[in-house]
């Protein structure tokens, strides 16, 4: 299929061969999480959710940062109007970010963050959003919110200790210290590590292993794993049996089975294909 290049507000979406590549696009700022972005974000669930030919969904950022998080000049602004700065609007606000947050966390796809430099506070929450984070040898990770008196916001503090345990979530939340990408993959954060340079090819290349992937299989496993920790063995079992039928119900499934039978190689081989 042609690719498709999109100008959002703070973001750029390109959409190449079932691959959607989502890049924050505020260098200046480090890509910190504005308002404008916060809004690409809404329009990017949009669109990768209506278009079943993607298949995968990269988020980065540009100039040698994923996000530093939210921006801090245009919050401060707003806390200065009355409009925008009681109490009752910020809640609204952060409710309307979890809108979409919570979207991309279910997006029945695999997600991608490929994070170079700096993944602070909100943009942290991003990352850990996530099925995969590819971390270049630079990056860095740090639950920032503590040094400007906040708490954890866009689902980290659900987020964070479902991925590396509660006591060293407390610990990255209390202290607000730094951690690096090697630090990051030996807690669990981070898949892989690349060189800068690489980064981007890298991601896409691990991105292409996923387009031959049976999108209803994989998107439907993951809401079952999303689920897994809050829901009662009997439930999720009728979750299974539900997502099992449709899965079964899908070309893909039939296709396989016929692959398998006349004895030839697995429509979806993730260890047979090459690798980034």
């Amino acid at each position: 299929m042609p690719a498709s290049l999109r100008n959002l507000r703070h973001a750029t979406l390109n959409i190449e061969d079932g691959i959607a590549e989502f890049t924050h696009q505020r260098p200046e700022a480090r890509n910190a999480l504005s308002m404008e972005l916060r809004d690409d974000y809404a329009d990017l669930l949009d669109t990768v959710e209506r278009d079943r030919s993607i298949r995968v969904l990269i988020v980065t950022g540009s100039g040698g940062s994923f996000c530093a998080g939210g921006d801090l000049k245009s919050m401060t602004g707003a806390r200065e109007r009355p409009e925008t700065g009681a109490p009752e609007a910020i809640r609204r606000r952060v409710l309307q970010a979890h809108g979409w947050m919570q979207r991309l966390r279910n997006l029945e796809l695999p997600v991608i963050a490929a994070v170079d430099g700096a993944a602070v506070g909100a943009g942290f929450s991003l990352a850990l959003a996530a099925d995969f984070v590819l971390a270049s040898s630079r990056a860095f990770f740090c639950m920032s919110f503590a040094k400007v008196g906040l708490v954890p916001d866009l689902g980290a503090a659900w987020l964070l200790p479902r991925v590396i345990g509660m006591s060293a979530a407390k610990e990255l939340v209390l202290t607000a210290r730094k951690l690096g990408a090697e630090e990051a993959q030996q807690l669990g954060i981070v898949h892989a590590i690349h060189a800068p340079e690489t980064l981007a090819d890298d991601a896409r290349a691990f991105a292409q292993r996923f387009v031959a992937a049976p999108r209803e299989a994989l998107g439907l496993g993951k809401r079952l794993l999303n689920q897994s920790f809050e829901t009662p063995y009997a439930s999720l079992a009728e979750l299974e049996c539900a997502a099992q039928a449709v899965a079964s119900s899908v070309p893909f499934h039939a296709q396989a089975i016929e692959a398998f039978l006349e004895g030839r190689p697995p429509l979806y081989d993730w260890e047979r294909q090459p690798r980034a």
